[in-house]
C-alpha cells in the first residue's frame, strides 16, 4: 500500500511540476493556408511568453472527419509545416520547435449529432504547444547567527556576541573573538557582500541616534558598523566587499536593551 501511495505522489508531483500553454489555429475545409490575422496571432502567441521559460514547441495537424485516411493525414501534416513556416519566417529559432507532426483525422462519437458542423470545424485545426521549464524557486531572505554556505541578498547575520558597552563604539575582547570566526568565513565565501548595520538602544523616542561617549558626537551606531568595519579590513577582508551605516534606534529586536546595542551584517550581492 504505501509503494502504491509514494508512485501515486511521485507522478502527482511530475504531472504538477510539467506546464504547457497551447494555441490552436482553425483552417477552412480542405485547406492549410493562412491569412494574415492568423499568422500574426500565433507568432504573437509565441513572442508574448517569457522566453527564458520556453524548453521547446510542438505543432501538431489535425483534420475532420470526412474523406480518406491517407489524404487526411497528408492535409494535416501540410498544416503543421505551414505553422513551422511562419514561425521560422517571423525569427522563432527552429532548433526550438522538436516536434511537426500531421496527426491525420479527429473521428466523432456515433452519438454526436447536435453541432456536428462546429465540431468538424474545431477539428480542422493545428495545435502549437510551448513546454515552458518550471519557475525557478524564489528563496526568500532569512535570519542566521553566523555566515552560511549560501546566502540569498537580503539575509541578515545576527552576530550574538558582538555586543557593545552602552554608549560606547569599541569592541570588546569576546566582539574581537567573534568578528575572527567570522572573518575566517568571510575569506572562505569570497563571493559574498554585505552591509555592517550598527544599532543603539535606549534612546528618547525624538532622537533616533546616541551619542558616543568616546567623540562626543551623537553618532554612536554609524561608529559602531565602523568599527566591525575597519576590524574586517585589519582581518584582510577587501573593503570593496563592505558597506557599512548606522540606523540608530530605528530597528529594535524587541529582546531587551542589551540585544539592541549591536551590529549586524545584511547580504547585498552574492
Amino acid at each position: 500500500m504505501r509503494f502504491w501511495m509514494f508512485l501515486f505522489l511521485l507522478l502527482t508531483t511530475t504531472i504538477q511540476a510539467q506546464e504547457e500553454v497551447v494555441h490552436s489555429i482553425y483552417f477552412g475545409f480542405d485547406k492549410f493556408s493562412l491569412d494574415a490575422k492568423q499568422e500574426t496571432d500565433v507568432v504573437n502567441f509565441i513572442k508574448q511568453t517569457d522566453s527564458t521559460r520556453i524548453e521547446s514547441i510542438q505543432i501538431f495537424g489535425y483534420t475532420d472527419d470526412v474523406g480518406k485516411e491517407a489524404y487526411n493525414f497528408k492535409l494535416s501534416t501540410n498544416r503543421a509545416n505551414t505553422i513551422k513556416q511562419k514561425l521560422i519566417d517571423n525569427g522563432i529559432k527552429n532548433k526550438i520547435i522538436v516536434t511537426i507532426e500531421g496527426k491525420g483525422r479527429i473521428l466523432i462519437d456515433d452519438d454526436v449529432v447536435e453541432n456536428l458542423p462546429e465540431v468538424r470545424s474545431k477539428n480542422r485545426r493545428v495545435d502549437v504547444v510551448i513546454n515552458l521549464k518550471p519557475l525557478p524557486k524564489i528563496e526568500l531572505p532569512g535570519f542566521y547567527t553566523s555566515i552560511q554556505k549560501k546566502h540569498v541578498v537580503g539575509d541578515h547575520i545576527y552576530l550574538e556576541n558582538l555586543l557593545f558597552e552602552r554608549g560606547s563604539s569599541k569592541l570588546t575582547f569576546k566582539s574581537k573573538t567573534d568578528l575572527d570566526k567570522v572573518a575566517r568565513l568571510l575569506q572562505k565565501y569570497k563571493n559574498l557582500h554585505f552591509e555592517i548595520q550598527g544599532h543603539v538602544c535606549c534612546t528618547p523616542p525624538y532622537q533616533k541616534e546616541a551619542i558616543d561617549k568616546e567623540t562626543r558626537k551623537r553618532q554612536l551606531s554609524h561608529n559602531r558598523a565602523e568599527s566591525v568595519y575597519k576590524y574586517l579590513i585589519f582581518k584582510k577582508i577587501d573593503k570593496k566587499r563592505m558597506t557599512f551605516k548606522g540606523y540608530g534606534n530605528t530597528v529594535p529586536l524587541g529582546k531587551g536593551a542589551e540585544y539592541d546595542r549591536r551590529v549586524e551584517l545584511v547580504i547585498t550581492k552574492i
